[in-house]
Order: structure tokens, then C-alpha cells, then sequence
């Protein structure tokens, strides 16, 4: 599994918060649990006896309600963060049944150590070349070469921009080796490349499954002249019509080493460098930095990723 560390944009290893901390509630804790109590007896997972039995066992041992729940076998540790996502407004897709790839640790897993590095990027990223208060581009990821795990890095940066509650909207322009249609398990045939090649495609563009502020514009079939698609007048006019239908574009791209493709889409965003501990060379990064320095791109740092 994949982890992050980064430079240049302040984030920092966070620990998530554990489910329990040795502590009775108490106040507007209490108050929380019993709420996720009704929450699971609503959807059938409890009946209003075992709640009972639950917030005893709270009292007696000091542990929060979902720790007490698991203990005494009521529920799982997944109807458990079901309920907080109830509780919360947060989409969660179900470990059971899911449909996703098992990169998607931030869909998945939300709630570990992983997940909250990727919020933690969302957040600096929010404050710095993507802030509110800045002209509104999209925002693409690059790296030298491939298998920095650029693809992984966009897809979880677009779930946890997602979970914000915006419309979120992830466009795989690697129209030379796109990832993005078998990472989130959607048909590849079209996007893309036939919208930038003229052909008026309806439904490009997907709604994930229960991940309801995320969309996908898949790259499409592989064309001959990637390179040529995005630097026709199509591609901006497009990136341009599509930030005024999302709250948030984050945009894939191929690797620096086959060529223009993304020094040319970085140029019309703000752009994420992303590189891999023990593979990527210093020099390649630096090349990638210096090339995209000559554009109009507005730089939001370098990420690192480390197996």
C-alpha cells in the first residue's frame, strides 16, 4: 500500500482519530453516542434493548459507544463508521460489496492513517494554490515518470476533495496510458479524447457510486496525437466550461517522459509535482519543475509517495 509524505505544501503525517480513548463521554459526547445509537436501531443494525446494554457498558468501562457496541458483538466496526457517516453527512462506501480498487484507500478506508494524510494535502492545498480567494483553475498532477503513483495520489486527492460535499469532477487526460476507468471500475471507451477530437459523445462523464459528489471524465479510447488534443483551442474551452459545473477539477496526466502533454494541460492549471521515494531521480523532478517554471502554471508544491 502506498503512503505519502510531501514538501512544499505542509502536509505532515497525522494519526486519525482512534475509535476509543480510554475516557467515559460525557456532555455533548454522550449526547453523540446516544445519537449513534438511534442511528443504528433506524437501520435496522440494533434494537433499542442492546443500546441500552451498550451505554452500560460505557459507564462501567469508560469506552466510547461504537468500542462498546463491537465488544459485546452488536455490530461490526463497519456499521460503526456507517453510523458516522450518518451522523456526520459523510459518504462511505461499504467495504462489503464495493466496487472500487483497492488504491482508493480514502473511499475505502476513510478513516485511516492514509485517508487523513490525503485530507491533510487536500487541506494545504486548499489554503495555498487552490484557495478560494485565488482565480479558480483546476488543478493537475504531474510527475516525471511512470509508476510515481500519480494516478493513485489524483484519484484519492478527488475522493477527499469530494467528501467536502462539492461537486468534484476528476478528468484522466493521460490519453497515452490512462488508469483513472480501471481504478474507479467505469467503461473507458469513451471520454476524453472524443470530446477534444470534435464527436459529440453524451454521457462522458460518470457519477461514482456512493461517492455522490464525485464524477469521472474518463481519458477515452488512446488516440495517435495526444499531445495534439490538448493543445488545440478545444482543451482550455473545455477546461473552462467544466470549473463553471464543478467545485473542484483535478486533472491526470501522463508522465513528463513521453513528452509535452503535461507541461501543456499544467499550463492552463494549478500543478501538483508528484514523485516516488527510492525511484524517482532528482534530476528528472528538477527537469519536470524547471519546464513547467516557463509556463503560466501556478506551482501547489511537490509529493512525495513511498511504498
Amino acid at each position: 500500500m502506498n503512503s505519502i509524505t510531501s514538501a512544499g505544501i505542509g502536509a505532515s503525517n497525522v494519526d486519525p482519530a482512534p475509535l476509543s480513548t480510554g475516557q467515559e463521554p460525557a456532555g455533548d459526547a454522550a449526547v453523540l453516542d446516544r445519537a449513534i445509537g438511534n442511528i443504528l436501531v433506524k437501520g435496522g443494525r440494533m434494537t433499542q434493548d442492546q443500546v441500552t446494554d451498550v451505554l452500560k457498558r460505557q459507564a462501567e468501562h469508560g469506552t466510547h459507544f461504537g468500542d462498546a457496541a463491537v465488544a459485546l458483538k452488536f455490530v461490526s466496526n463497519d456499521d460503526v463508521f456507517w453510523a458516522l457517516s450518518q451522523q456526520f453527512h459523510f459518504p462511505l462506501v461499504p467495504h462489503r460489496g464495493n466496487d472500487l480498487h483497492d488504491d482508493l484507500v480514502a473511499a475505502i478506508d476513510p478513516f485511516s492513517e492514509h485517508a487523513e494524510l490525503f485530507r491533510e494535502v487536500r487541506t494545504n492545498l486548499l489554503h495555498g494554490a487552490l484557495h478560494p480567494d485565488l482565480p479558480k483553475r483546476a488543478l493537475a498532477i504531474i510527475s516525471p515518470n511512470i509508476g510515481d503513483g500519480k494516478s493513485f495520489v489524483t484519484a484519492n486527492l478527488a475522493v477527499t476533495f469530494s467528501q467536502l460535499g462539492g461537486r468534484t469532477l476528476l478528468v484522466d487526460a493521460d490519453m497515452r496510458t490512462p488508469r483513472q476507468h480501471e481504478i474507479f471500475k467505469i467503461s473507458g471507451h469513451h471520454g476524453l479524447s472524443h470530446l477534444l477530437s470534435g464527436r459529440r459523445e453524451t454521457n462522458v462523464i460518470e457519477q461514482i457510486t456512493n461517492l455522490p459528489s464525485l464524477f469521472v471524465l474518463p481519458a477515452g479510447a488512446v488516440p495517435p496525437n495526444p499531445l495534439e488534443l490538448v493543445q488545440r483551442p478545444a482543451f482550455p474551452l473545455l477546461l473552462a466550461e467544466l470549473l463553471t459545473k464543478f467545485d473542484y477539477v483535478l486533472v491526470d496526466t501522463p508522465a513528463a517522459q513521453h513528452g509535452a502533454d503535461a507541461r501543456v494541460v499544467a499550463g492552463r492549471c494549478a500543478a501538483l509535482a508528484v514523485g516516488r521515494v527510492g525511484k524517482t531521480k532528482m534530476p528528472a523532478m528538477e527537469a519536470l519543475l524547471k519546464s513547467i517554471g516557463k509556463t503560466t502554471v501556478r506551482s501547489a508544491g511537490v509529493l512525495m509517495n513511498e511504498y
